[in-house]
């Protein structure tokens, strides 16, 4: 149904694929993963002649078939329009359309007066099933699906993940949602960037993320071994060489005048020795993996006492362009919570977690570090990646920052560069940076692994599944809600309801 040949996209002098080749057929439902900023975006751009910021070369052949594409992100002149003009603004056939409008709004569980509201004042969740119901109604033949599960509430993950499995339509998609790649991919393509980012490489195999990810992990343990191995192996030829070494030294500087011929047994001897010193050096070693898992990150020893009280919100009615969200809202937070509220799409967790940023984020007695969900609400006031890890520009502090930055795998570029340069998921990870450099020991968190490559993300779960400071959290990621959550709220027009984290 469609296939693309000795595809190549390359931006400035830097391949991000090369000689990619592919086809999608009938039930295939192939994921793109890869780390942030490796192209996986780029290349469904690409695909679609969307990308004019990219060199591209290679054969695309859509065999006659439509292809819908939800992006990532919506543009600025959409966010003005009403929905039902988003909807149906190629549609001639309008009454056709309308049986299948209103089976999806029910599917999706969106009211029909959503229909008249302006794209900007919708949740996130929200703008991102407008869109998934713009692509189902005008039933394209393949879809491309640009993370789809961003902002999504639980109940419609599930519905998605449900769609994905049961059409037959061939999906091409990115995702970080590690349940929903667990779920509904039967083919992966990886996408890597190698050697400090200097070189690509893909793998395209047709099988599950899980037995992708296992024998992934199998195949880089070997490799790591043996890399180990080989190096032990060197090191004590090299030992045993330096020693032999010694002695023939030691034997040239003692032996007399007397004895020419020793004199030149040994001078052949060291030639020898080094010869082989030489060969030694060029030994080719077996690479110790250069992944995406490799990220390194931890928090310094938290001092919250248990019996604390870090947060305490009564709120009669949380408001939004004079909307009332919900009203009777009461959360009290002690010591080293970590706590998840979850909600339907457009209930206002957003809006109730800036309402908790603005409460405590003067408080002396803790040290806050916030995640909004939309990155710029902060980054837009620094230009560079250094002015926000470091805003007093010590020399000490920025070395600190560096060294922290590539342990997670910024390149020196990313460091020093613009935070316009850089993808979301790296933003993600500077925001967590930022807090490991600040020492915070209370994390405001809206959706903070929602951008991160699932392959990172175990590593990110991992670092906050042992925080011993308090996490109040907004989260859709059934794997965070699983390992990281100790207390889970449920969010509603009514307030908050304690329920049980394994829902």
């Amino acid at each position: 149904m469609f296939e693309i040949k000795d595809f190549s996209i390359k931006i400035k002098d830097r391949y991000f694929i090369q000689n990619l080749s592919f086809t999608l057929n009938r039930n295939d439902k192939m994921a793109i993963i890869g780390e942030e900023g490796n192209g996986k975006s780029t290349l469904l751009k690409s695909i679609l002649g969307l990308c004019d910021y990219a060199e591209i070369t290679g054969k695309i052949d859509t065999k006659g078939n439509t292809i819908g594409y939800l992006e990532q992100t919506l543009k600025e002149e959409i966010q003005q329009k009403k929905v039902y003009e988003i909807l149906f603004q190629n549609e001639n056939n309008y009454y056709e359309k309308i049986s299948l409008l209103y089976q999806y709004l029910m599917q999706l569980q969106l009211e029909d007066d959503i229909l008249r509201q302006t794209i900007s004042t919708l949740s996130g969740g929200e703008k991102v099933k407008i869109r998934i119901l713009k692509l189902l109604i005008e039933e394209y033949d393949i879809l491309f699906l640009d993370e789809p599960t961003n902002d999504l509430d639980i109940e419609t993950l599930e519905w998605l993940e449900k769609f994905i499995q049961m059409t037959s339509k061939p999906i091409l998609y990115v995702s970080h949602d590690e349940t929903l790649l667990s779920k509904t991919a039967n083919k992966i393509l990886h996408l890597e960037q190698i050697k400090k980012k200097q070189e690509c490489r893909y793998t395209l195999l047709k099988t599950t993320y899980d037995t992708y990810v296992e024998q992934r992990l199998r195949k880089l343990e070997k490799q790591t071994q043996v890399a180990k191995s080989e190096q032990r192996e060197f090191e004590k030829k090299q030992k045993k060489l330096r020693e032999i070494m010694q002695k023939v030294e030691y034997q040239q500087n003692t032996i007399t005048r007397a004895d020419p011929h020793g004199g030149q047994v040994l001078k052949k001897k060291m030639h020898a020795l080094k010869s082989q010193e030489k060969k030694l050096e060029q030994t080719n070693f077996t690479e110790v993996p250069d992944v995406e898992e490799s990220i390194h990150f931890f928090f310094d020893v938290v001092q919250i006492p248990k019996n604390k009280v870090i947060l305490k919100l009564d709120i009669k009615e949380l408001n939004v362009n004079h909307k009332v969200l919900s009203q009777n809202i009461y959360l009290e937070v002690i010591g080293h919570s970590h706590l998840c509220i979850i909600g339907k799409n457009g209930v206002g967790k957003t809006t109730l977690m800036r309402e908790i940023y603005q409460q405590l984020k003067d408080r002396t007695d803790i040290h806050i570090g916030y995640m909004p969900q939309e990155y710029d609400d902060i980054l837009s006031n620094y230009e560079y990646v250094l002015d926000f890890m470091v805003e007093n520009g010590n020399k000490e502090e920025i070395t600190k920052a560096r060294l922290l930055l590539g342990n997670m795998k910024f390149t020196q570029e990313e460091m020093t560069g613009k935070i316009t340069d850089l993808s979301n998921g790296t933003k993600a990870k500077l925001f967590f940076a930022k807090m490991v450099i600040e020492e915070c020991d209370a994390l405001i968190l809206d959706e903070p692994t929602r951008n991160v490559s699932p392959l990172s993300n175990p590593v990110i779960r991992s670092v906050l599944k042992n925080f011993q400071g308090t996490i109040i959290s907004v989260s859709h990621d059934r794997k965070y809600i699983e390992e990281v959550i100790e207390e889970c709220y449920l969010f509603t027009k009514n307030g908050l309801t304690k329920i049980d984290s394994n829902f």
